[in-house]
């Protein structure tokens, strides 16, 4: 259990560091949310640029069975590296977004 809390706490840093940039344009609120009973964590932007409604998700991490899961990164950043600087094993790091047969090539964790 300590070491799903470690995750939880390096999920949520990240992604706030992540949420505090913001746009150069437009009326874009970025926001962290996280659903701290069920592990889930993501990053939604939602607002205005110009008369274009911008709203979507550009990250989704899950934490389940001791592991972490990327569900979506629409990122440049990279969060699966991002978690590893910070000390998580690949081997604890789902690319979900992989298929599970490609998930053997990517050098993280399959599963």
């Amino acid at each position: 259990m300590e070491k799903v809390e470690k995750y939880r706490q390096l999920v949520k840093q990240v992604l706030e560091e992540y949420a505090s940039y913001k746009f150069s344009s437009g009326e874009i609120e970025v926001m962290p949310i996280f659903d701290l009973t069920r592990d889930h964590y993501q990053v939604v932007s939602a607002g205005w640029k110009d008369e274009r409604r911008i709203y979507g998700c550009s990250v989704h991490i899950d934490i389940k069975d001791g592991k972490i899961w990327v569900q979506y990164d629409g990122t440049e950043i990279g969060f699966a590296d991002e978690l590893v600087k910070l000390g998580v094993a690949k081997e604890d790091i789902v690319l979900a977004y992989h298929s599970p047969f490609m998930r053997q090539f990517d050098g993280f964790a399959v599963g």
